[in-house]
């Protein structure tokens, strides 16, 4: 039996009045159908039990230590409980809200670095619910690598790719107004970003020389500086950086021409400027399919590529492919090489 056999995913809350706990219950109940590697859910049982209930799910609950998952998970939706109680009724958020979900992060990562889970599989959470209660991280990702320093010692660079069979794309600047990103893109943001992804699809995903397509910034690429400079001034001399890494890389390109089937086949990640412009063609494509993974971390994190959906939280509308989709890719990324020990 392998390493990776032996472990369990560790699934996080995610925001308690969202669609998570729906979107987990519904896995578990497909876990045989879907050939799911066991998972734990980290969170307040008595969520999920008054979740199950308005759902009329029939899904017995075991409250168990991660290396009991693997024992429970054919008879019970194994769960580690937190210290931390959720009153947030579906679709409303309120004071423990961001408390359940953020001691829900910090165990999920504790446990994978200690190696006690194979990886991390994040439900969606609501940044300005976090927000209003004290959250200074920017977003989800953010908080990873700061709570991977905290751990470790080790500063890490966190990377959001949106991955699906049909594309994977690869934001350079993520949350942000648009008006800033001339501000934030540097060449030397867009050359890190593109090692760690070729390393990260070498050593992940099995691509044995990573071909990476990088959009350019500007309508047409910014055609010959007539539609503005940066293509010629940032983003070309980051795709001759990486060339000079070793590392196959192309561009500027179009991006309104990088994304239909024939130009797809020619690379296995395009790297984007700009939030939107990696997301509209991956949603487009993969809506119920597109997985978030982050890349730069010392463990595997997957997530679902959508948010908190309070509209619909706690109805029965909610699907939950995404999630399968983010367990499944999570179950079949190597583990990392080792447990890491906590910084002194």
């Amino acid at each position: 039996m392998s390493t990776r056999d032996r472990l369990p995913l560790a699934v996080t809350l995610g925001e308690p009045a969202g669609i998570g706990p729906d979107l987990t219950l519904q896995a578990w109940q497909r876990r045989h159908q879907l050939n799911l590697q066991p998972f734990y859910l980290i969170g307040d049982v008595d969520l999920l039990v008054r979740r199950a209930r308005a759902l009329r799910l029939d899904v017995p609950i075991a409250v168990v230590t991660p290396g009991e998952t693997l024992g429970a998970f054919a008879r019970a939706l194994p769960m580690v409980q937190l210290n931390e109680r959720v009153t947030a009724k579906p679709g409303q958020p309120d004071a423990s809200s961001a408390p359940a979900a953020i001691a829900s992060i910090r165990r999920a990562v504790s446990d994978v670095l200690t190696g006690h889970a194979a990886a991390i599989v994040t439900n969606p959470i609501n940044k300005s619910v976090l927000y209003r209660a004290g959250f200074t991280d920017h977003g989800h990702t953010e908080y990873l690598a700061r709570l991977v320093q905290e751990a470790t010692g080790r500063a890490v660079m966190p990377v959001m790719m949106l991955w699906s069979p049909e594309l994977a794309v690869v934001p350079v600047t993520i949350h942000m107004p648009l008006r800033e990103v001339f501000d934030v893109l540097t060449t030397e943001l867009i050359v890190r970003t593109g090692r760690i992804v070729a390393r990260d699809l070498t050593a992940r995903f099995g691509v044995g020389r990573p071909r990476l397509a990088l959009a350019g910034l500007n309508p047409h690429a910014g055609e010959d500086r007539t539609l503005g400079q940066e293509d010629a001034t940032i983003v070309a001399p980051a795709v001759e950086r990486l060339r000079a890494d070793g590392i196959d890389a192309v561009g500027p390109l179009p991006a309104d021409t990088m994304f239909h089937e024939r130009a797809r086949a020619s690379y296995d990640a395009a790297l984007c400027m700009y939030h939107d412009q990696a997301l509209i063609p991956i949603k487009t494509l993969a809506f119920d399919r597109a997985v978030n993974v982050t890349l730069g971390l010392p463990f595997v994190r997957t997530s679902p590529d959508h948010g908190t959906a309070f509209d619909i939280a706690g109805t029965g509308k909610a699907d939950p492919a995404s999630l399968v989709a983010s367990l499944k890719l999570a179950a079949r990324l190597p583990v990392a090489a080792q447990a890491l020990e906590p910084a002194k």
